[in-house]
């Protein structure tokens, strides 16, 4: 089932693999929430632990919520405020430089629309994938297989249900475009 979730196939979260993978990273979780007055080098060593690839100077406040961590990277420099969580069931790629705000969740999961499927414990995931530069506004919703483009703005509580270009402002439910972004002087 593991290979089936990781190849974005349907899939039922039961098996020796899925304890195992679950318990590992509600560990790593758990132990990082701790970190609040921690030395930045126990910080860094905890979060290249909990993620797949972590790029310098990343700071994520806790509490942090993860599903398994390590299908998730990150890019150097980016911030991430109280409250974020990461259901990884797929891949999620953060660029560089982004901004979270508290409560961002990106959300790779989703279940199917036929009732008896669901019902039955079927699920499944798809990638997010988030451009360098970008800033999610507090409580915004990214959904599963969602594109934003680089140094795209997303205001605060917005639902993002579809790919957003690059270099724009959107918010709302669902998150629409409002206008580009001015270009930016050297």
């Amino acid at each position: 089932m593991y290979e089936r979730m990781r190849a974005g196939e349907l899939y039922k979260f039961a098996g020796p693999e899925f304890e195992r993978l679950g318990a590992e990273s509600a560990k790593r979780m758990v132990h990082y929430n701790t970190l609040t007055t921690a030395p930045r080098e126990e910080v860094d060593a905890a979060l290249q632990e909990m993620f797949g690839k972590v790029g310098p100077g990343v700071t994520i406040r806790p509490p942090l919520y993860i599903d398994y961590g390590i299908h998730t990277t990150i890019g150097e420099g980016t911030f991430m405020n109280f409250g974020c969580v990461l259901l990884d069931v797929a891949d999620i790629t953060i660029g560089a430089r982004c901004q979270f705000a508290p409560g961002v969740q990106l959300l790779t999961a989703w279940h199917p629309l036929e009732a008896t499927t669901r019902r039955d414990g079927w699920e499944a995931g798809t990638p997010i994938t988030i451009g360098d530069n970008v800033w999610l506004g507090a409580n915004t919703l990214v959904l599963s297989g969602v594109t934003i483009g680089e140094n795209t703005v997303v205001g605060a509580g917005s639902v993002v249900t579809r790919d957003l270009p690059a270099n724009v402002i959107a918010f709302g439910n669902p998150a629409r475009v409002q206008r580009r972004l001015p270009e930016e002087r050297e």
